[in-house]
């Protein structure tokens, strides 16, 4: 197959970026493979730009040291800069491939801000998409995944960098181009052995199913990048749908739950998958997601519900869905602490903070006119505890002594906040509960030297 001119066609992708961008300073995500290799070569073949060449060490071929010295000694050929990092992989349950690449990128975002690059080109290919495509087709994907990957687009989580861009100006060039391109320039090239190995998804499409479609339906690749455009532009749509619809519905940081249920099905699912996305959670699943509705408009009112996502808890309080963090577990909160161990006993001598890590957060004492008589605070045996119930706190000598319970219906704080709220008490006498305030009953006028609690969450 005779080669095609890709120093035009990567003219033709870099003009259509965003102004300026490819004029700021490039980076190639260079491998040593056929395909990087391809692009370094058609890119510095174009005269028009001084890119950087960055290769990422993952140690988990044998030939790794000699890959990283084959492209430093090619980029010192060709005058082009160049960079290595090592990088080690994480285990987080997640498999080789996808922890490979988690690390590959965020070495590559970090390459390019320490060599002030703006723009990343990467050597995905006609035949990447058409992989992408059918492995997000067999996981059941929508029109998200199927998509595919876009042109250019920034993806400052993958790449641990808010302001690079992520271009990848081969996407409508075959893989079977690229080979020409490479044997007419006589480009060598690295050969991955695991590219070959069938456990990985990617290869076991690429040996196994992709020579079949190839045999029976020739130029598949184009066709399924047509429909991955199709797909990109439907998505577009929805996620303009979304933003309207979230537009609507968003009370601050929580979404009204009544104008929520007014929402078809589809478009429900449709904005609340924005909304996780906008607030950078990973996107659930569609059968977590359906669940959740149902359980987030059918629960009772003072039902105290809790839904737990991976990367955060979804919460309902008066009448709106909330993302809460996913916080850990606090030592008191334990059950067995009301058994023999109550809270904790504390004693103050004078400081101005005191950390408590078993209720997550520190306990301040402030100089105020009206508070606690400091020499008649160090005398008390104080404990501070999360609230078993029936504790009461009067907050000023005009107002009545009512249950924390009340106080913090009163002042809408959410079910979930007021589990972590700790309450520091004397024996017969709350003094203060977090989130709500001290107790009138011991405090006194003074000269600005008396003390009040503030509770202070990590």
């Amino acid at each position: 197959m005779k080669s095609i001119p890709l120093t035009d066609l990567l003219n033709q992708s870099l003009a259509a970026l965003p102004a300026g961008v490819a004029e700021q300073g490039i980076a190639i995500a260079y491998s040593g493979g056929l395909d990087s290799s391809a692009l370094l070569h058609a890119l510095h073949a174009s005269g028009k730009h001084n890119p950087h060449a960055f290769h990422i060490h993952h140690g988990l071929s044998p030939n790794a040291d000699a890959w990283q010295a084959h492209c430093a000694a090619e980029c010192a050929r060709l005058g082009i800069s160049y960079a290595a990092r090592k990088v080690s992989l994480q285990a987080d349950g997640k498999g080789t491939e996808a922890s490979a690449r988690k690390a590959r990128y965020a070495a590559l975002g970090s390459l390019c801000k320490e060599h002030g690059v703006s723009l990343l080109l990467t050597a995905h290919h006609q035949d990447d998409q058409a992989e992408t495509v059918l492995l997000q087709l067999l996981r059941g994907a929508g029109p998200a995944g199927l998509s595919g990957m876009d042109a250019f687009n920034h993806a400052p989580e993958l790449l641990q960098n808010e302001t690079l861009l992520l271009a990848r100006p081969l996407l409508q060039a075959s893989r079977a181009q690229l080979e020409a391109y490479v044997r007419e320039h006589a480009i060598a090239h690295i050969e991955d052995e695991s590219n070959s190995d069938p456990r990985y998804a990617r290869n076991a499409l690429r040996h196994g199913v992709m020579p079949l479609l190839a045999a029976s339906f020739p130029g598949f690749q184009e066709r399924f990048a047509r429909s991955a455009s199709h797909a990109q532009s439907a998505q577009r749509l929805l996620t303009e749908l979304a933003e309207a619809d979230l537009q609507a519905i968003l009370q601050g940081d929580s979404i009204d739950l009544t104008a929520l249920a007014a929402l078809s099905k589809d478009r429900r699912a449709n904005v609340l998958r924005h909304w996780f996305a906008v607030r950078q959670i990973r996107i659930p699943s569609a059968a977590w997601l359906a669940e959740m509705q149902d359980q987030a408009l059918t629960a009772r009112e003072d039902a105290n519900l809790k839904v737990s996502h991976p990367d955060c808890e979804v919460r309902r309080h008066r009448g709106r869905l909330h993302l809460a963090p996913k916080l850990r577990e606090l030592e008191g909160t334990r059950e067995d602490q009301f058994d023999d161990k109550p809270g904790q006993h504390f004693r103050w001598s004078g400081e101005a903070s005191m950390p408590f890590p078993a209720y997550g957060g520190t306990l301040h004492f402030d100089k105020a006119e009206e508070g606690l008589d400091p020499a008649w605070l160090r005398d008390q045996l104080l404990t501070i505890e999360f609230r078993r119930g029936g504790e009461r706190l009067k907050p000023a000598h005009n107002r009545p002594t009512r249950n924390l319970k009340h106080h913090y219906q009163a002042l809408g704080v959410p079910a979930w906040e007021r589990e972590r709220s700790p309450v520091v008490s004397i024996p017969g006498q709350v003094l203060f509960a977090a989130g709500i305030g001290m107790d009138c009953h011991k405090m006194t006028l003074g000269t600005g030297d008396r003390i009040v609690f503030r509770w202070q969450a990590e």
